[in-house]
């Protein structure tokens, strides 16, 4: 009845992710049109700033999610210590948590410089687009940020549920 269940709700969010990958899809298209609208009325060196901001975005976005998803793993392993855990796991353990604290920090930093970049993008864009493509602007990039953490987020419990269905499949004779 459990690997049924568990099942079930994998085959939701398979659905779910195929949704989410035509969500993306369409965003894309929104992104290349409004790249194809920046150049036109844009200067070389605006068009540039305003690709090069696209393009750290998804990155800087993934990075900190990605970094949020370890660190909460090592914080979860961290927790299961017991005095059974062995002192060479629990440093081990500590120096992995410093280590993506410090680099999710850094992260933060590039994420400020980005917010930092947009506001000087869309200060571009706003001498060159009407009312409504610069709002078209805004939302592109609010959807991509939040298509980018849906994403992870339902990779993450699509794996999780794929580990427990493993790790019962393989608990029954």
């Amino acid at each position: 009845e459990l690997i049924s269940s568990l099942r079930s709700k994998l085959r939701i969010l398979w659905e779910e992710r195929q949704l989410l990958l035509s969500e993306a899809r369409a965003c894309a298209k929104r992104g290349e049109e409004l790249e194809a609208v920046v150049r036109d009325v844009c200067k070389p060196n605006e068009f540039e700033r305003y690709m090069m901001f696209i393009g750290d975005l998804e990155k800087v976005v993934s990075l900190l999610l990605c970094l949020s998803s370890r660190l909460a793993r090592v914080q979860n392993a961290l927790r299961r210590i017991n005095g059974e855990t062995d002192a060479e796991e629990k440093q081990s353990l500590n120096e992995r948590h410093k280590l993506l604290s410090r680099q999710r920090e850094d992260a933060k930093d590039l994420k400020e410089n980005l917010d930092r970049r947009e506001r000087v993008v869309s200060g571009i864009l706003a001498k060159y687009l009407t009312d409504e493509q610069l709002q078209g602007y805004r939302c592109f990039v609010q959807a991509k940020t939040s298509l980018l953490i849906e994403q992870k987020d339902l990779d993450e419990r699509i794996k999780f549920f794929e580990e427990q269905l493993e790790t019962l499949e393989k608990s029954i004779p």
